[in-house]
């Protein structure tokens, strides 16, 4: 990665971008380190989850990823984001539900006591390689 290809990145939307690029350069170490495990000559998929209180945005995390790849042993690698919603159980009445907002109180009893099952999460699901 070049310093134009970080200026051009961090010129629009700097602070929310650069959080991205900085996850990407550690999710790059841990490629690379897989891939050499592997004896990999290059990496051809990345699959990653992607909660939705996970503080990543799907779409800018896809941009830093696209840049960095440039001259790497993912250069023709396609990433693949899986979106997590929100998921929560009340702690009251047992009631797992799947928000699209971040208003934590329960549907069915009004309880604020709610668990969190899913959505906080940023994972590396699944590398493929060719050998």
């Amino acid at each position: 990665m070049n310093l134009k290809s970080i200026s051009s990145l961090a010129s629009t939307n700097c602070v929310r971008r650069m959080h991205e690029l900085s996850i990407v350069a550690s999710l790059f170490e841990i490629l690379e380190e897989k891939a050499k495990e592997k004896k990999a000559k290059k990496i051809t998929s990345v699959k990653l989850k992607v909660g939705a209180l996970s503080g990543v945005v799907p779409e800018f995390l896809e941009t830093a990823f696209n840049i960095y790849k440039e001259d790497t042993i993912a250069a023709e690698s396609k990433l693949e984001i899986e979106e997590v919603p929100l998921k929560v159980r009340c702690q009251q009445c047992g009631t797992e539900i799947v928000k699209d907002d971040f208003v934590f109180i329960c549907a069915k009893c009004d309880s604020r006591e709610l668990k969190t099952l899913a959505g906080t999460e940023l994972l590396l699901e699944k590398i493929e390689v060719e050998i």
